[in-house]
């Protein structure tokens, strides 16, 4: 610094975080009880010691609740922390104020954790030389016209992602594996792909160290990052330079949008890093335990936990509220996201008794604001304390992850029987969740994998989860996973268990991109990445997480099919409808929008407690538009389908699982199916509708 100490002003509260003016940069931060506070200033982020401590006057530092200074002429690159002083008597109030720690600025920007020693901050006194610290960086970022895009939620194919994972494995090839840059090198394979959005596991900064002691014990971290703490700062290890970590995250959606790809943020409201009673404290705990987190109500030294992390962010606080919503502006306004995915959002409906509330303000004002109006928002609609709202989020706007599907969708393809009446509603877009409260297809994100579970490969590979590398003695991840092995646990060289497997994972892609509502994909699945069957890799940051791209040569036909589904869907509008389907005809059509059968035409097998076929005929939206035919048979023994007559057009063959790819390309000349066809076991076969003989040979299958 070119000196070492700087003249101060009483600055201003109106915007919490360091703000860079011109007169210096004004620091405000919230502490409703606190007695004391300093401001701690270092030259750098692994500076010993502070190079000025300033201590606040309340009488002229403070505003209402708000703590503020101005330092005259600091320049960029000053790294600071707060530390807050005030009750202790935990039990009564809640606050756990430790004039030793350094707290890291909830509103910081940027923050660094190479100092970060998470067992020093669990223990009471100084950690000054082992916490995290947030940085000043001036905002003068050239977006170069850039500016948040707009893919309507029924036209979205969702690519759910971890960021870093996406090109750390050695066979990525990129420049800086697992960094903001390296992502922007892989943008031709996502176009090629043919995904509109990517929806990244949580980049908001994280604490690797969150794992269990055991887990620790293995050299293994948090990899996830559902562990956030600074809900305006994008995380430090993803960036080349961590003191522009804010600037590569930009540069990465402004690469995206140019390439017509939106970004989704997975968004971490619900816990943060600091845990519970034995939990560190980093921010939130030492400036307002008593405001942010659900405590009980008899001994306020304990946590309200629904989330299974320890803590639950007060979400529905009026201050929290308005915290939680400014990070969602931030992200919208000055990071130029497209949109939101809550994780464990049921948690973020309860209100400050710990009750559900329809009503619940954050739900609404996120819902309802002018700013985020434009923004995708998107529920995992449960918690884990037994609150389960898919169907009955509140809201209207809101998309939900819709659990429903993925696990019907997984039974069906398994084999299980009866099903049908149900998987005709999941495919026409879970009327019977979202219609009668006015609500659409477009709030129902279809998916059979995420992050969070088993990986499309494991699920067809695997009948039982195999965490045992986690350090939890296989206690951790789910047990209901609706899998099936296709005959042998785990990896297998019989050809015919090979090729079952490779057809299932085709069933479960075809099925979800011929559905109603919006489709999410598991970055990897369609390569069919396997990890070895392990279903809660959170602390796997290893090649068992990584993408392999390897596999893409070596999975070439998997990952065609993959890329033809997604490409039959966009080029159907009648598969990607904002409204219900009624079985009646549509304006100017002739055929009904949608048709059920079974085997026979016209003869959907609604009261078969044993049935496992189903097909259905969809029509265009427009008299330009090639109707559909789809059948579907989970059985175990070929079944012959009778084809519906359209006058005028001839049916081709556009997707079959049993073959490989599997796909057929509509430039490329089909067969030509007439009558009935035959639809091999544990397989769906998609015909299209041509309107005049295409130059082949007419089948009649049998």
């Amino acid at each position: 610094m070119n000196q070492s100490h700087y003249q101060i002003a009483p600055g201003h509260w109106d915007q919490g975080g360091a703000t860079v003016t011109a007169a210096g940069v004004n620091f405000c931060v919230f502490s409703r009880l606190a007695d004391r506070l300093e401001l701690l200033l270092f030259d750098h982020v692994e500076a010993a010691a502070p190079f000025q401590i300033i201590s606040l006057d309340p009488r002229v530092n403070r505003t209402f609740y708000f703590w503020h200074v101005l330092v005259l002429g600091l320049p960029d690159g000053t790294c600071y922390n707060w530390r807050a002083a005030g009750p202790c008597d935990t039990r009564e109030s809640g606050c756990r104020f430790d004039p030793g720690k350094a707290l890291l600025d909830p509103w910081a920007t940027t923050v660094s954790d190479r100092l970060w020693d998470r067992k020093r901050a669990k223990v009471r006194g100084d950690n000054l030389d082992s916490a995290m610290r947030a940085m000043v960086v001036r905002d003068d970022y050239d977006w170069e016209g850039d500016a948040p895009i707009h893919v309507p939620m029924n036209r979205a194919v969702i690519y759910e992602m971890h960021l870093a994972g996406f090109t750390r494995h050695p066979a990525s090839g990129t420049t800086h594996p697992g960094t903001y840059r390296a992502l922007i090198e892989k943008i031709p394979y996502l176009q090629q792909l043919g995904i509109t959005h990517v929806e990244l596991l949580p980049i908001m900064a994280f604490d690797p160290q969150d794992v269990p002691p055991d887990t620790a014990g293995r050299g293994l971290t948090n990899y996830w990052g559902y562990s956030t703490h600074s809900f305006f700062a994008p995380h430090p290890h993803f960036a080349v330079d961590q003191a522009r970590a804010r600037d590569e995250f930009r540069d990465l959606v402004k690469a995206l949008h140019r390439a017509g790809i939106g970004v989704l943020l997975d968004v971490v409201f619900n816990h943060t890093a600091e845990g519970g009673v034995d939990g560190p404290t980093i921010n939130l705990k030492g400036l307002g335990n008593e405001v942010f987190y659900h405590l009980d109500f008899d001994d306020r030294r304990l946590y309200r936990d629904y989330t299974g992390c320890g803590n639950t962010v007060n979400c529905n606080h009026p201050i929290v509220t308005r915290f939680l919503v400014d990070s969602l502006l931030y992200w919208v306004q000055q990071m130029h996201v497209d949109g939101f995915r809550f994780d464990l959002a049921s948690a973020l409906a309860r209100g400050e008794d710990g009750n559900p509330q329809y009503h619940a303000p954050l739900l609404w004002q996120t819902e309802l604001s002018p700013y985020l109006h434009r923004a995708h928002i998107i529920a995992e609609a449960w918690d884990a304390a037994g609150l389960y709202q898919v169907g009955d989020f509140p809201g209207f706007r809101w998309a939900e992850w819709n659990g429903r599907y993925r696990d019907l969708i997984r039974a069906f393809v398994r084999g299980d029987p009866g099903l049908i009446p149900e998987v005709a509603t999941r495919l026409a877009g879970s009327s019977d969740l979202y219609e009668a409260r006015g609500r659409l297809p477009i709030n129902s994100v279809n998916f059979v994998t995420c992050h969070d579970g088993f990986s499309l490969w494991d699920l067809v590979s695997y009948d039982r989860k195999h965490n045992e590398s986690n350090g939890e003695q296989n206690r951790d991840g789910g047990d209901h996973n609706i899998s099936w092995n296709c005959g042998v646990e785990g990896p297998s060289d019989d050809p015919d268990i090979v090729a079952l497997r490779r057809r299932q994972a085709r069933n479960f892609i075809g099925i979800l991109m011929l559905s109603q509502g919006v489709p999410m994909l598991l970055a990897g699945d369609e390569v069919l990445h396997s990890q070895r069957g392990n279903n809660n890799t959170y602390c796997q940051n290893n090649a068992l997480s990584w993408f392999d791209w390897d596999q893409v040569q070596a999975n070439q036909p998997m990952l065609n099919f993959v890329r033809g589904m997604i490409c039959l869907r966009r080029r159907h509008p009648s598969l990607t409808r904002d409204r219900f389907l009624t079985g009646r005809p549509e304006s100017g059509q002739t055929l009904p929008d949608i048709a059920w059968h079974g085997v026979s035409l016209d003869a959907p097998a609604w009261d078969d407690p044993e049935a496992r076929t189903l097909a259905f005929t969809l029509a265009g939206t427009t008299e330009e538009e090639a109707p559909l035919h789809a059948m579907f048979n989970m059985g175990e023994e070929a079944q012959t389908f009778a084809v519906p007559v359209l006058p005028g057009r001839r049916w081709t063959l556009a997707v079959d699982t049993t073959a490989e790819p599997g796909v057929y390309p509509p430039d490329i000349p089909a067969p030509l199916v007439a009558g009935c066809i035959r639809v091999g076991p544990r397989s769906l076969v998609v015909l299209e509708a041509q309107g005049s003989v295409r130059a082949t040979i007419e089948i009649n299958q049998t």
